[in-house]
């Protein structure tokens, strides 16, 4: 049951990329496009987690697994910033 909910955790993230960044190349708005490649970074962090649990039991890979997410929070405050300027 758990496998089930990483695995649409996984799909949400992505269809949230897809369309964030949909809709940046169509209106242009860079906040779009910084809150995409959040997204993006969580989509990966929840393909990893699904690796780990499911592919890899025996490796522990909770801080590989974790750089991706914490790459899309700080570009996404990254984008934040430089949208605030």
């Amino acid at each position: 049951m758990a496998d089930i909910a990483y695995i649409l955790c996984a799909l949400t993230s992505v269809g949230c990329a897809a369309l964030l960044l949909r809709g940046y190349k169509q209106s242009g708005s860079r906040l779009l496009f910084w809150s995409g490649l959040c997204f993006v970074g969580l989509a990966l962090n929840n393909v990893l987690l699904i690796i780990d649990i499911r592919v890899l039991p025996d490796v522990d890979l909770s801080h590989i697994r974790s750089l991706p997410a914490v790459a899309g929070l700080l570009v996404m405050i990254f984008g934040l910033i430089w949208e605030k300027r």
